[in-house]
């Protein structure tokens, strides 16, 4: 008996009517494994998954796999979201009432021992708070939007969160920020008529450089010289202090430390007026960005002894931007589907490579010209007759020629034939005895 041909590898048409996703896990166990590998690393995360879901196993290698797989199809729904944005005018959104938004970077360890400035965005809505300090107001409802690249790129990508959060439609807007110049072009592109807040503690670290600089060691300024110059900055505005920057900067001319830092604060007096922001509502310090960076970037990216391939930053900030903004069930309806046909096209392009490869080889050439010579037929000459070959009957056995060949009966094996002596014989086939 001949053996079937050994077969490539094929795709039961039950499973994509079942939505099954690539891989050897159910689809809630898939998901449930991108989720952990969000949250923590990859080892864990699998770990966590066979205990919780009493699995055989399930290897750290996997887990990568699968949670870089689903960040990078994240990524592409997001940008493909983008490039619809940017060609068709942005459908209308229920405008909230006040948003704020902040933007800050924070260092995310590579390959090689390099350093890169992960980007993130945070938006939230403006709430009354109480403190120990009196009335205040915060960020609530937050939510992320991080990349790793450029400042020019961060900002057009940016739109997909800034729509989401109908930010241009909103009936006020600011920005609480440090004074970094490509964070005031972000503005500029997403909300340009927004409130610009320079971040109180950023002021105050100038504060204290020049503190330092002029009257105290160099390192910090006199505690009872930063107290008195920082607390009318925060109630009073820049206006009360701005004739002591004066005399700074008129007592210490050769100081380049102490230029600088005071022309950063004289081009962003507009920014520093806190009394009007806090009375208006608004918060003044950006530890809402401060405390994205540590929660959605460094607790996961930044730990002992990890270090990224620049193409697996992304997908892992675009699912820390959702597990932290507790969106997950909105982004994994685009993560599943985008997953599915992803691996449905894999599956069209080994198919179609594999019959490239099974095809027999055909060469077309033009009506009217030879064939070349290392293809064409060679001429044989065959004799006039060919004698055909002989035919040899097949001999029967003893019992078989002595039937009937009108015998309608099934033709049976005789007792004494060869096959009835196997042992497989005995086994499938005992001749029936008659009765004595």
């Amino acid at each position: 008996m001949a053996s079937a041909r050994p077969v490539g590898a094929g795709f039961f048409p039950l499973d994509e009517e079942l939505a099954l996703l690539p891989g050897s896990l159910t689809p809630a166990l898939h998901e449930q494994l991108v989720r952990l590998g969000a949250w923590m690393p990859f080892g864990p995360a699998a770990k966590m998954l066979v205990d919780f879901m009493r699995l055989t196993s399930v290897s750290a290698p996997t887990a990568r796999r699968h949670t870089e797989a689903a960040g990078t199809a994240y990524v592409a729904c997001q940008t493909a979201a983008v490039e619809r944005l940017e060609q068709h005018p942005p459908w209308p959104t229920q405008p909230a009432e006040k948003l704020c938004f902040s933007v800050d970077g924070a260092m995310v360890p590579l390959n090689n021992g390099e350093w890169a400035e992960a980007k993130t965005l945070v938006i939230g809505e403006v709430q009354p708070v109480r403190s120990q300090d009196g009335p205040s107001h915060e960020m609530t409802q937050l939510s992320y939007f991080s990349r790793l690249t450029d400042h020019e790129t961060f900002e057009r990508l940016a739109l997909v969160e800034t729509h989401r959060r109908g930010l241009t439609q909103a009936k006020e807007a600011a920005a609480v920020v440090d004074g970094a110049e490509w964070i005031q072009g972000f503005i500029d592109y997403h909300r340009p008529d927004a409130l610009r807040i320079l971040d109180f503690p950023h002021a105050a670290e100038y504060l204290n450089t020049l503190g330092a600089l002029t009257l105290g060691d160099g390192q910090s300024a006199p505690r009872e010289w930063f107290t008195q110059t920082l607390h009318p900055l925060k109630h009073e505005g820049p206006t009360a202090v701005w004739a002591e920057w004066q005399q700074l900067q008129e007592a210490h001319p050769d100081r380049e430390e102490v230029q600088k830092a005071l022309a950063y604060l004289d081009k962003r007096l507009a920014q520093m007026h806190y009394p009007g922001f806090q009375a208006a509502g608004w918060p003044i310090g950006s530890g809402a960005v401060e405390s994205a960076n540590k929660l959605v970037v460094e607790a996961r990216l930044k730990g002992s002894g990890m270090r990224w391939a620049r193409p697996h930053v992304d997908p892992m900030l675009a699912l820390r931007n959702v597990v932290c903004g507790d969106r997950w069930a909105e982004a994994w309806e685009q993560i599943a589907p985008h997953l599915r046909q992803q691996a449905h096209q894999r599956r069209r392009i080994r198919s179609a490579q594999t019959a490239q490869v099974t095809a027999p080889a055909t060469e077309t050439v033009p009506e009217g010209q030879p064939l070349p010579a290392a293809v064409k037929t060679p001429t044989v000459t065959l004799p006039v007759s060919i004698p055909a070959p002989e035919k040899s009957e097949p001999k029967a056995c003893p019992e078989q020629s002595r039937r009937v060949k009108t015998d309608p009966t099934p033709w049976r094996p005789a007792p004494n034939h060869p096959w009835r002596r196997l042992p497989i014989g005995k086994a499938l086939y005992q001749p029936a005895t008659s009765p004595n």
